[in-house]
């Protein structure tokens, strides 16, 4: 095989060892190994409303871009040792004149089949959002006509 295929062997080799559906590995502060990137970086435009200056949260962006989580209850985790709680303020990227329908959010626990339902009354808004594990949940989400996806670490305990 000459130096051509081998350079062809090689690049189909690498891409597919980055192919495998596997999880993206960490790759900078606030990645994870389960997918949604903990950006730390200014909210979206569109999310910073009520924020003063340039607002700069914990946040995790839909797959869709159509709604962000700013976790003030950074980490996440089952148990809080530390007092403070599990907040989330979700903002969606588009606003309804419709009557406030509700956010349902299924969460699925990465490689196993448990499964719990949250609803945050009122729409995308503040919430307190517990998960019964530790681990990575993949949540669908549901709001006025819309829908979006996101995973988020739950760790088993913070100090």
């Amino acid at each position: 095989m000459g130096s051509r295929g081998m350079v062809l062997l090689a690049s189909v080799v690498l891409l597919a060892g980055c192919t495998t559906g596997q999880p993206a590995t960490p790759d900078g502060p606030g990645a994870t190994s389960c997918g949604s990137r903990v950006e730390t970086g200014a909210l979206p435009d569109w999310a910073d409303a009520g924020f003063s200056g340039d607002a700069h949260a914990p946040h995790v962006l839909g797959a869709k871009g159509d709604i962000v989580a700013v976790l003030f209850g950074h980490p996440l985790a089952q148990v809080r040792q530390d007092g403070s709680s599990n907040k989330i303020l979700w903002v969606a990227r588009t606003s309804t004149d419709a009557p406030s329908a509700p956010l349902a959010i299924t969460a699925t626990l990465d490689g196993t089949d448990t499964r719990v339902v949250r609803e945050v009354a009122g729409g995308p808004g503040p919430s307190i959002i517990d998960l019964p594990r530790a681990g990575c949940w993949r949540l669908d989400l549901r709001w006025a006509g819309h829908t979006d996806t996101m995973t988020l670490v739950y760790a088993e305990q913070v100090p």
